[in-house]
């Protein structure tokens, strides 16, 4: 697998939404990370009922996945067991299907960088349970009004 990082659905929902208040911060990691990036089925999964209906958001996800960019890589049922101890480990948070597939997917292809928007997550989870992840982009700082 050639994956150099991965990206998570709320990066790729920010990429999508031209109003998503991390939008620009994600088009600017996007554009940082070494592409391809992978993700799994189960983020494809999150990102299709997140986006519902609306044709002109599912029609550009379906080109952003098409383009190269973003390799799908399989999560099956030897995962199983790994995928369910590092949800229990990280009951306390809690963590989702979604995320333990892509911590999986660090540790298989051996990779830190993730482009996601859920930085309090991916600053926790460990990959192998020592090694931590490089987060792109950066948090998104919002104005206070006053």
């Amino acid at each position: 697998m050639d994956a150099r990082g991965l990206i998570d659905t709320g990066a790729l929902l920010a990429l999508l939404d031209r109003d998503d208040t991390w939008h620009a911060a994600c088009v600017e990691g996007f554009a940082r990370i070494r592409l391809p990036v992978a993700t799994s089925a189960a983020v494809l999964a999150e990102l299709s009922h997140l986006l519902g209906d609306g044709k002109r958001n599912l029609a550009a996800a379906w080109r952003l996945l098409r383009s190269g960019a973003i390799t799908v890589v399989p999560v099956g049922d030897p995962d199983l067991p790994e995928l369910h101890a590092r949800m229990e480990r990280y009951s306390d948070r809690p963590m989702d299907f979604a995320d333990a597939t892509l911590v999986q997917l660090a540790r298989k292809l051996k990779v830190a960088d993730i482009l996601t928007v859920d930085h309090d997550d991916f600053e926790t989870y460990k990959i192998g349970g020592r090694r931590g992840f490089r987060i792109l982009p950066p948090r998104v700082h919002r104005k206070r009004r006053g």
